[in-house]
């Protein structure tokens, strides 16, 4: 049987608030989890109740602390390109302005696989293509077609 109201008031109340007031979708899933646990519902009727899986019920049971709101923020929000802090992105976003050539190239046009080595090479950072594909959609950038 499942341990019963482990929650102090006060960790109960901030995790109703978020509940009703936070913006993020999975935020409020894993603090009802959380609420859902202490009042004594096993991992699969939780699960069956909010219609996730007995794996992210059992993840957010053991790793979400009801005394650090941010430890139920799924990363996931993020993107996958943490690691390309602001000052990458910046970087990301100054260079692709510039042609190549003009940065020692023998090409004429930046693609992602192109801007992720050569900011490898300035940043130290290492990321994907795609990732830079995202971080270029985000910030509403598009990398001419190439000429055949």
């Amino acid at each position: 049987m499942p341990v019963k109201n482990f929650l102090t008031p006060i960790q109960k109340k901030r995790l109703q608030k978020a509940i009703r007031e936070s913006n993020c979708p999975r935020l409020r899933e894993h603090a009802l989890i959380l609420l859902l646990q202490n009042d004594g519902k096993t991992y699969e009727e939780i699960a069956d109740f909010i219609g996730c899986s007995y794996r992210t019920v059992a993840y957010w049971c053991v790793h979400g602390d009801p005394d650090n709101l941010d430890s139920l923020r799924d990363r996931r929000e993020q993107g996958n390109y943490r690691k390309a802090n602001e000052s990458y992105i910046k970087s990301l976003l100054e260079v692709v302005k510039k042609e190549p050539r003009s940065l020692g190239y023998e090409f004429e046009i930046w693609t992602s696989q192109r801007l992720a080595n050569h900011l490898a090479q300035l940043t130290g950072i290492e990321i994907s293509a795609t990732q830079v594909t995202r971080i270029l959609r985000k910030h509403k950038v598009r990398l001419p077609m190439s000429r055949v």
